[in-house]
């Protein structure tokens, strides 16, 4: 199983070397890919909704053919870390085909690619910057590998 990151917008700043640490920590465990693509205009767009469906339009063309995805929300079920790892763990042994995660930008993801996701995930009811988001998943993927082979990095 192939794990795509499919994410808007790129990640600068103080978070781009953490991103970019967590992001080859997790490749040692998981065949990951990241695609990011560009974020909608939202210049006079205070709602998001424009911004939204340029996204939802360039994430749907960034998803994999043969395969599901989950999307990360704040209304999606929250999961610990070891239930990050059962559900990855199991699908990389049950599933075989390619899964995406889906991570939105400023305005969050689309409704209709939310209702079609094969699941909604949420990383805690706090709002994230979607760079910080991010950098939380690429750890949580980290430390899901860990998990599966019984490293010591996760304590809990």
């Amino acid at each position: 199983m192939k794990l795509h990151l499919v994410v808007v917008g790129d990640v600068r700043g103080p978070l781009a070397s953490a991103v970019d640490e967590y992001r080859s920590r997790a490749s040692r465990y998981w065949k990951l890919e990241v695609k990011e693509v560009s974020a909608g205009a939202s210049g006079r767009d205070p709602d998001g909704r424009r911004a939204l469906a340029q996204e939802a339009e360039r994430i749907r063309a960034a998803l994999p053919d043969d395969g599901d995805y989950w999307v990360l929300t704040r209304t999606g079920k929250g999961l610990s870390s070891r239930d990050w790892a059962r559900a990855l763990g199991d699908r990389a042994l049950h599933g075989g085909r390619d899964l995406a995660l889906v991570l939105g930008g400023a305005f969050g993801v689309a409704e209709e690619l939310t209702r079609s996701a094969a699941r909604q995930i949420s990383l805690g009811p706090v709002t994230l910057p979607h760079e910080m988001a991010r950098l939380v998943l690429l750890e949580q993927l980290y430390r899901a590998g860990t998990i599966l082979r019984n490293e010591p990095y996760h304590k809990g």
